[in-house]
C-alpha cells in the first residue's frame, strides 16, 4: 500500500500570510504531497520571541488561514506542549498520529544550513524527507553541497526551487502596528481577526 505523504511546514507563523500559503503549495506540487500540517511553535528554540503574539491566537490565525485550502490543515502538537518547541520531538509525535505515512520536513534554506546543528539532527532524518527551498531562483553551491554532506550522513534531501511571494511576517507586522491595510498580504479573516484583537499594535 502506498503511504501517504505529509507535509510538515513548521515556524512561528507570526503572522501567517500568502507567502506561507503559496511555499505550501508549491512544496505539496513538487513533492506529490497530499496534504501539508501547519505546525506553530509555542516557543522557538532560535529566535528572540520579541512582537510574539499568543500562541493561541497564532494558532487561529493558521486555522483561519488554510480554511480555504483543502491540502492544508493546522496541527497543535507543540502548542499543547508548550515551551520551546524542538522539531525532533514534534516528529516522534506526528509519527505517532499519523502511522504508515511518510513524512516531509518543508524549511528555507537558512533553516537547511543549519539543520545539522538542531537537536538530535540525526533522529530528524530519520523521521522525515528534509526539504530545502532556495532563497533566489538559481541555488548557490552552498545548498547542494550541503544536501551532499546531509546524504552522506544518511538525509533524504529534496531541493524545491519555489518562487517566493514578496511578503514577510515583518511586513504584516509593521502594517498592523500602524493600523494599515493588510489587503493583499493575508487572507481577509486573518487581518480582521488582528485587528478586532489588536495584535501587533504599538502601546
Amino acid at each position: 500500500m502506498t503511504k501517504m505523504r505529509l507535509g510538515v511546514f513548521g515556524g512561528t507563523f507570526n503572522p501567517i500570510h500568502f507567502g506561507h500559503l503559496h511555499i505550501a503549495q508549491e512544496f505539496a506540487r513538487m513533492l506529490g504531497l497530499s496534504q501539508v500540517l501547519f505546525v506553530p511553535t509555542a516557543m522557538p528554540p532560535h529566535k528572540q520571541a520579541e512582537d510574539l503574539a499568543p500562541a493561541a491566537d497564532r494558532f487561529e490565525l493558521c486555522r483561519m488561514a488554510v480554511r480555504d485550502h483543502p491540502f492544508c490543515r493546522v496541527n497543535d502538537t507543540e502548542i499543547r506542549r508548550g515551551g520551546k518547541s524542538y522539531t525532533v520531538d514534534t516528529l516522534r509525535i506526528l509519527t505517532e498520529q499519523y502511522p504508515d505515512t511518510r513524512l516531509f520536513l518543508l524549511m528555507g534554506e537558512d533553516m537547511f544550513l543549519t539543520l545539522q546543528n538542531w537537536r538530535e539532527p540525526e533522529k530528524i532524518w530519520q523521521m522525515a524527507d528534509i526539504c530545502a527551498a532556495p532563497r533566489s531562483a538559481e541555488p548557490g553551491d552552498e545548498l547542494y553541497l550541503h544536501q551532499e554532506y546531509l546524504e552522506t550522513l544518511g538525509a533524504r534531501v529534496h531541493i524545491c526551487p519555489i518562487t517566493f511571494l514578496s511578503v514577510s511576517s515583518t511586513m504584516v507586522r509593521e502594517k498592523a502596528a500602524r493600523g494599515e491595510s493588510l489587503a493583499g498580504l493575508v487572507p481577509p479573516p486573518v487581518e480582521r481577526y488582528i485587528k478586532e484583537h489588536g495584535l501587533y499594535r504599538r502601546a
